[in-house]
């Protein structure tokens, strides 16, 4: 079976480690296997090239793929531990679709894609990785740990968590943060994959638990998931629409264009300050548009988080 039946007959991506292995093999050509600072006994990490600089190191195969000058790093060998934090609400679940590809899927289909993607990267270098799922509770946990049948524990949960349910899964971000924060004992890079949507939002409650989170030495890192055409840019064709709330059933029935505006400059006052917010606590924050290519995405961020060190 080819990769585009498997797409196309499977449930959710189908093998969703074979996805995973195209999305890797995509740019580890022009990205060392070792992306992150310290993975390697030899490649460390990329900087930006400034003028005047030696050539010598310079990463021409990565400039091609990003049109931006890095040269390469080395250092010693360290291991890397890694806690995956997924928001599986209702919510993820958009846009609702037949079936996920690597040309087309929702929030959660980035976030299972995305995670499987940096799980080829970690076993690559025998690094432990672990996982937390959540919605209004905390519906699944697994402690980092590095071996196959570890991975594939990971994988199948990644694969079950792709499947909707007819139940409306809310979202209780900062009241679970805090219990996966104890969870998470040994110093490790955390990833936290949500929408940040929920009815009744706290802001001061939400950066207490990622204060929580990023205690005890932890890097925690928030990539903001959204559609961006949708979500970012309300972009719909103006005709009467009647939305819903998948996660409280509230109705709105509204032109587009009379709200389009309003909502854009309020999305985007929200994004600034959350990332203002973020950058004061030292955790860094990536918007992501689940339209754009996973590959471009991945790249920019392992580049840019030498940068944010």
């Amino acid at each position: 079976m080819n990769l585009q039946e498997q797409i196309q007959n499977g449930p959710g991506f189908g093998r969703l480690d074979l996805l995973a292995k195209k999305v890797v093999e995509g740019f580890i050509s022009g990205l060392h296997a070792s992306p992150f600072h310290g993975f390697s006994a030899e490649f460390a990490e990329h900087t930006l090239y400034h003028p005047g600089q030696s050539t010598k190191h310079i990463d021409w195969k990565l400039y091609a793929k990003t049109d931006r000058l890095y040269t390469k790093k080395y250092e010693e060998e360290t291991n890397l531990r890694c806690h995956v934090i997924i928001d599986q609400s209702s919510s993820m679940h958009y846009p609702a679709l037949k079936k996920q590809s690597l040309r087309a899927y929702n929030k959660i289909g980035f976030a299972a894609l995305a995670t499987a993607s940096l799980m080829q990267l970690f076993k690559k270098q025998r690094d432990a990785m672990g996982l937390s799922l959540y919605s209004d509770a905390y519906d699944f946990y697994l402690p980092e740990k590095g071996s196959e049948r570890h991975f594939q524990l990971l994988l199948h949960q990644l694969e079950h968590m792709l499947t909707p349910t007819s139940s409306r899964k809310k979202t209780a971000t900062y009241e679970v943060l805090h219990q996966i924060a104890e969870k998470v004992k040994r110093r490790s890079l955390i990833f936290l994959f949500t929408d940040l949507l929920q009815a009744h939002e706290d802001q001061e409650q939400l950066l207490a638990a990622l204060r929580h989170l990023n205690h005890n030495k932890h890097e925690l890192v928030v990539f903001h998931t959204l559609d961006g055409s949708k979500e970012m840019d309300f972009d719909f064709e103006d005709t009467p629409k009647k939305f819903i709330d998948v996660e409280t059933g509230e109705e709105l029935a509204v032109y587009p264009s009379q709200l389009q505006e309003a909502y854009r400059q309020q999305m985007k006052s929200y994004q600034n300050l959350f990332k203002q917010m973020c950058l004061k606590n030292k955790i860094q924050y990536q918007t992501v548009d689940i339209q754009k290519d996973l590959q471009k995405i991945l790249i920019t961020y392992l580049i840019e988080r030498q940068g944010f060190k």
